[in-house]
């Protein structure tokens, strides 16, 4: 075996290393979610009445029934919401390290929020932020 083989085979060992402790976590959020849901089947109560699926309001009778159609409107919001929250992931770090990171990821963000901002534009002039 030469020493650039067994150099090779020190770093594969090490890189099983490392990454022994993610498999170990992934596994055991596995363990847990399963367990989870299959103590919930079998302590949860169970009930088929009627009433059981009928929508809560308050101690009053329903109105309507719970599957209701939702608006447009709302899914517009909340894709609007994601790609603003989105931006907040990227910004933040961005603006943490921005000193150690040199001037090109200055203008790499320049392009990314004006990017944003077009959406933004468009979204606003299809009337998207109007509320109705």
């Amino acid at each position: 075996m030469t020493a650039e083989s067994a150099s090779v085979l020190d770093n594969l060992d090490q890189l099983f290393t490392d990454y022994l402790a993610v498999l170990i976590a992934t596994v055991m959020g596995f363990v847990l979610i399963i367990t989870a849901l299959v103590a919930s089947r079998l302590l949860a109560p169970y009930s088929e009445e009627r009433e059981k699926g009928t929508t809560y309001e308050c101690g009053m009778l329903p109105i309507r029934r719970a599957a209701t159609n939702v608006g447009m409107r709302f899914y517009l919001y909340a894709i609007l919401f994601i790609i603003f929250d989105v931006e907040a992931v990227f910004i933040f770090p961005w603006a943490l390290s921005y000193v150690g990171i040199g001037p090109m990821a200055y203008y790499e963000m320049l392009v990314f929020v004006a990017i944003l901002a077009a959406g933004l534009a468009y979204a606003w002039k299809k009337g998207a932020l109007k509320w109705q």
